[in-house]
């Protein structure tokens, strides 16, 4: 989870964003009184809740916060790839779990949409939903069935309607998967750590709608994903690069750190991501873990503005 500290006028107070990485089943009431202790403004879900977990979806849609949700390839594992169909646990003859997933966040899903924050002056946008990552046009048929897009070029014009349509000027971009253009390297926000090592192994259109509303004048502070695990499979050295800013200064924020819970002296941690925005300048991320008291048992600083970043060159 990622927080943010946004001041919207002066004298305004700074507000508290969350962003949660990929869940993987890691949810519970548990997860959202530790947010409510938090006292955040906005909860940002990065996808991922499950394998089509439909009751955990209704859990969080029925979180009393201001959220924003888009979901991602595990949220379709059944239901987008030929393997998946097949290994599919329940009729899909007489089910569909993406469009109860679907039907069940409705407005506060923002795959190919937007959320506009009345009371924060924020457009949240969103990306391509259930994105497996990468620049080929993956599962043709699933996003022309549920979403009518064909390719690259049409998944980019259902962002540009959103940017288009938003009502507030300062903008922040979710998706499951990164945008391109923040490094090829395995370790990379966004890098591909498998076989073959190395390569950008981000979304191309969110690249592309990013810098569509920049061009239109809209300030973007965030963009934040999941998907790519901070957790490298290739070397246990150290962990996947979290943050980055761009040459727009855009902090960049992978918050999927799994396992979302870990057990700790017979008692539950759980993470999440805190960032703080100033006006529109996003000043601090931080990753933390809560425990059972609602407590932040221990935290690691991703970014702050007042010391030097590196940039995506």
């Amino acid at each position: 989870m990622s927080v943010m500290t946004i001041r919207i006028a002066a004298g305004a107070r700074p507000i508290t964003v969350a962003v949660v990485g990929d869940i993987h089943d890691q949810w519970s009431e548990a997860d959202g009184h530790a947010l409510k202790a938090l006292a955040v403004d906005l909860v940002l879900f990065v996808g991922d809740i499950g394998n089509e977990a439909v009751g955990l979806v209704r859990q969080i849609a029925a979180l009393d916060l201001p959220k924003a949700v888009i979901l991602g390839n595990h949220d379709a594992w059944y239901s987008a790839t030929d393997w998946g169909r097949k290994q599919c646990p329940y009729n899909r003859a007489t089910e569909d779990r993406v469009l109860q997933q679907l039907a069940t966040l409705g407005a506060t899903h923002v795959g190919y949409g937007k959320l506009d924050l009345p009371t924060l002056g924020i457009t949240v946008i969103g990306g391509r939903p259930f994105s497996w990552g990468g620049s080929d046009w993956k599962h043709a048929d699933f996003y022309r069935q549920y979403y009518g897009v064909n390719n690259f070029e049409e998944s980019v014009a259902r962002m540009q309607q959103a940017i288009d349509t938003a009502a507030y000027n300062h903008l922040i971009f979710m998706g499951h998967c990164g945008p391109t253009g923040l490094g090829s390297d395995p370790e990379a926000p966004c890098g591909r750590d498998w076989n073959p090592i190395g390569g950008d192994f981000g979304d191309p259109d969110l690249a592309e709608a990013i810098t569509y509303a920049r061009a239109k004048g809209k300030t973007v502070s965030l963009v934040t994903f999941g998907h790519m695990h901070h957790g490298l499979r290739h070397r246990k050295d150290r962990l996947r690069q979290r943050v980055c800013t761009d040459q727009e200064g855009t902090l960049h924020l992978n918050a999927a750190s799994v396992p979302r819970w870990v057990q700790v002296n017979g008692g539950t941690q759980r993470n999440f991501s805190l960032v703080t925005i100033d006006g529109d300048q996003l000043k601090r991320a931080v990753l933390v873990w809560v425990d059972d008291n609602h407590q932040i048992a221990y935290n690691e600083v991703l970014f702050e503005a007042e010391r030097a970043q590196p940039a995506v060159l």
